[in-house]
């Protein structure tokens, strides 16, 4: 009986895999499509969750998806009997380890092609050096605290290989975890940022080699030429690959054009490739994700054939199967093993080991390449950095027997205290310069000014392509005329940094081009920078394209900075709202309100937020076809001034009419209206007085009698509201509408309840209201006032509306 009793828990019973219903008497978890689908269900939910309470702290989701699994096994949840029985019964273990691997071979493929080779072939003397220290030092630490755990809870286990799995998870430095570490902290593109990253790949490859030399000689084989065998074979695999897989996908990369849709048999096919290179590899007694790890570091990384090959794998890998492998992991931890003084002792001296040895290792060498104190211990524990590769390892220690459920326990949990450290320590330790304070040197942070001959630095961001042709038509509308010193324009593409590898091809493009971001470069195919290119060439303004990747919470910063640095007068936003095809406005994403909040507050210059109707149609216009009327809504006060002077300056085109509609209360109403002063400060950013409302229009009054571009209207109001809507009436064919986001007089205060919009300000929101009747687009424009705050804005940023 005790016999037969074994054999059933050692071979559990047979799953059908899809079941006739409830009504037909099935319980659907005893089927195994079902219940897998429930497992990832819980999975996904629950280390989503986690996720976003680790956010705040500036986690990792890797993190979030180690803690996940713990808690699913039987280290919390797993505790219960009647859940693990239910959720997790250990005849869908097989289904479920069987998607986790699957998942595993593909995310280690998408690994691959996150490494570049050619950048690991010009790896300094300095990056070099500390990933070697980084490697043989926790390499050797981690074989002497194996002896340790031998002669305490590792009894009877084969000595070398137990000796090459504790090195190698000592001295592994999870490369994906670490560029987005840096990334979030704005460290991708320093000093350290770049000697980490480029360490951080070379570890990366020597740890798989050491990996695949762990596997080999942790064979079940008795005779040791077996393992020999199997190393051998694998170097084999890997030399062959080499000379087929490159030339191959450099074939199919020449066939892949920038903005054409990869065709669908060259994505199968290298999909086809990963799994037969998988087989191949585990047919070889090392593993099948060692071979698609091969084919990504294999596959070149020039043209857009990469890119779109991660477009098409990463999602469904990185949210649905590869969160089953932490599960998988996680049912395998019991942290419940650590048990008594010498297991925990044993727990902290791991920890220390891991951290000593990569800390002091790369600490040393930073030193004694002359690289700051501070920065070579921020460097440290960058690279102390653990991540997925080092559940790989100690997962196949598991599974090969290496390693006992205690030892595997206590692994997991310094490879979960060794990142979690890494972000909060680096923050401490080390913070680069965010602004430059030389005030001085920056004196143009308005369009406003007295000498209109200075060149003028306009910032303009952009989300995606779509936008581009009404943002360069605006740019050609704003170079005025040939004169002074002319236009000057920094064109920014906003990307989100996420946990997708895509991001983190986009952070190579970063670490190859520049400070802080990547510049237009003529290698570079990239539809964004080809556009700004041809309108350079055609209008002769000055633009340079750039790129910045950080996360939606954070992308604000890089915008204010970016404007420093470049010393911009303006910075335009694109508003977060996109028109329809019906003509109305649908927010896309609501989180880029919150980005235009953010920066209308920190910006150190004026701000304008474009609200893009289709000015000049759906493509680029020429500088002889421009012909747009441009109006101005003047009802007094900086901002309004501000947007004047922009006006102005446009008026220079000779396409160009401008019509300045200056509102004036009328001398019926003025006993009617409690006058209140809105902008009563008269002084601008370096202190000087600037000039008032009636002067600037008493301005305006005599240019329009020399200047046929430019029309005064005077309009007297008696309803704000009618005979502001009435002015809009008249013009509502025109092109463009330039407004201040917080006029000033009795007027506009008349009209401020009505708006809907804070970051647009009454005005702006009427013009885009559904009852207004023009469909122009709109210009909205905050003057820099020097105090770091806006008007209604001021508590902005921790609110993220979502309209």
């Amino acid at each position: 009986m005790a016999t037969n009793s074994s054999t059933a828990q050692a071979c559990p019973a047979f799953m059908k895999a899809t079941s006739n219903g409830v009504f037909q008497g099935d319980n659907p978890i005893d089927f195994a499509l079902p219940l897998a689908i429930l497992q990832i269900v819980i999975v996904v939910l629950l280390t989503r969750l986690l996720a976003y309470l680790l956010r705040p702290l500036r986690q990792p989701r890797v993190i979030a998806e180690v803690i996940g699994g713990i808690m699913l096994g039987p280290s919390l949840l797993g505790r219960s009997k009647g859940f693990l029985d239910a959720v997790f019964p250990k005849k869908s273990l097989t289904v479920l380890e069987t998607l986790a691997n699957l998942g595993l071979l593909f995310f280690l493929f998408l690994a691959g092609l996150e490494i570049d080779t050619k950048s690991l072939r010009n790896t300094g003397k300095k990056a070099l050096g500390i990933a070697l220290a980084g490697i043989s030092l926790p390499f050797a630490l981690g074989i002497g605290s194996s002896f340790v755990l031998r002669a305490t809870i590792s009894k009877g286990v084969d000595s070398v290989a137990f000796l090459i799995f504790m090195g190698v998870a000592l001295s592994i430095t999870a490369f994906p975890v670490l560029a987005r570490i840096l990334a979030e902290l704005k460290l991708l593109t320093t000093e350290i940022g770049r000697l980490a990253m480029s360490a951080a790949a070379v570890n990366d490859v020597a740890a798989w080699i050491l990996l695949a030399l762990a596997i080999a000689l942790s064979g079940s084989g008795t005779s040791p030429l077996v393992s020999l065998w199997v190393f051998l074979a694998g170097c084999a695999f890997v030399v062959i690959a080499s000379c087929i897989i490159p030339p191959v996908f450099r074939w199919i990369a020449r066939r892949c054009h920038e903005g054409e849709p990869i065709e669908e048999t060259y994505i199968c096919a290298t999909l086809a490739v990963v799994l037969v290179c998988g087989f191949i590899t585990d047919a070889i007694g090392i593993h099948s994700m060692f071979g698609a790890f091969v084919v990504g570091v294999l596959i070149p990384k020039e043209g857009p054939f990469a890119g779109a090959l991660v477009e098409k794998v990463e999602d469904l890998v990185s949210g649905l199967f590869l969160p089953l492998y932490f599960v998988a992991s996680g049912l395998k931890t019991n942290v419940a093993t650590i048990q008594g003084a010498q297991s925990w002792g044993l727990l902290v001296l791991v920890t220390f080991t891991a951290c000593f040895g990569k800390i002091v290792g790369t600490l040393g060498v930073s030193l004694a390449f002359k690289i700051p104190m501070r920065e070579a211990v921020a460097l440290g524990f960058l690279m102390n950095t653990k991540g997925l590769v080092e559940l790989i390892v100690l997962n196949i220690g598991k599974d090969r027997k290496v390693l006992n459920d205690q030892t595997f326990a206590i692994m997991v949990l310094m490879a979960l205290f060794t990142t979690f450290i890494t972000t909060p320590i680096v923050m401490a330790v080390y913070k680069p310069a965010r602004r430059s304070k030389k005030e001085g040197e920056y004196k143009h942070r308005t369009v406003e000014r007295d000498n209109k001959n200075t060149q003028l630095r306009i910032l303009t961001c952009f989300h995606g392509a779509g936008s581009i042709p009404s943002i360069i038509n605006l740019l050609e509308a704003s170079r005025g005329i040939e004169k002074g010193e002319g236009l000057c324009v920094y064109a920014l593409h906003l990307r989100e940094l996420s946990e997708r590898s895509s991001a983190i091809l986009m952070v190579h493009k970063v670490r190859k081009n520049g400070m802080p971001f990547w510049n237009r470069s003529m290698n570079n195919a990239d539809q964004v920078v080809v556009a700004f290119q041809a309108f350079q060439q055609l209008s002769r303004v000055n633009v340079r394209p750039m790129t910045a990747i950080s996360s939606m919470s954070d992308i604000h910063e890089d915008i204010c900075t970016t404007a420093a640095r470049k010393r911009a007068s303006i910075v335009i936003l694109p508003f977060h709202k996109h028109q329809q095809l019906d003509g109305s406005l649908e927010t896309t994403r609501g989180d880029y309100r919150w980005v235009n909040r953010r920066v209308l507050v920190e910006a150190p210059c004026s701000v304008g937020i474009f609200v893009d109707r289709g000015l000049g149609g759906s493509s680029q216009v020429s500088a002889q076809d421009v012909s747009y009327s441009v109006v101005v809504l003047f009802f007094g006060g900086r901002d309004d001034r501000e947007a004047l002077a922009y006006g102005l300056r446009m008026a220079e085109h000779p396409g160009i009419s401008l019509t300045i509609f200056w509102f004036v209360t009328s001398p019926e109403r003025v006993g009617e209206i409690t006058r209140v002063e809105v902008n009563s400060n008269n002084n601008n950013e370096n202190g000087k007085n600037i000039k008032s409302d009636e002067e600037v229009m008493s301005e305006i009054r005599k240019k329009s009698s020399v200047d046929e571009s430019v029309k005064l209207v005077e309009k007297r109001v008696e309803n704000a509201v009618v005979d502001v809507r009435s002015a809009i009436e008249e013009m509502r064919r025109s092109n463009l509408f330039l407004v201040g986001r917080m006029p000033g007089g009795e007027i506009a205060l008349a009209i401020r309840e009505n708006s809907e919009c804070a970051e647009l300000g009454p005005v702006g929101s009427l013009l885009i209201s559904a009852e207004s009747p023009t469909k122009a687009s709109v210009l909205v424009i905050q003057q820099y006032n020097g105090d770091g705050t806006a008007p209604d804005l001021a508590s902005a940023g921790s609110v993220l509306d979502t309209d």
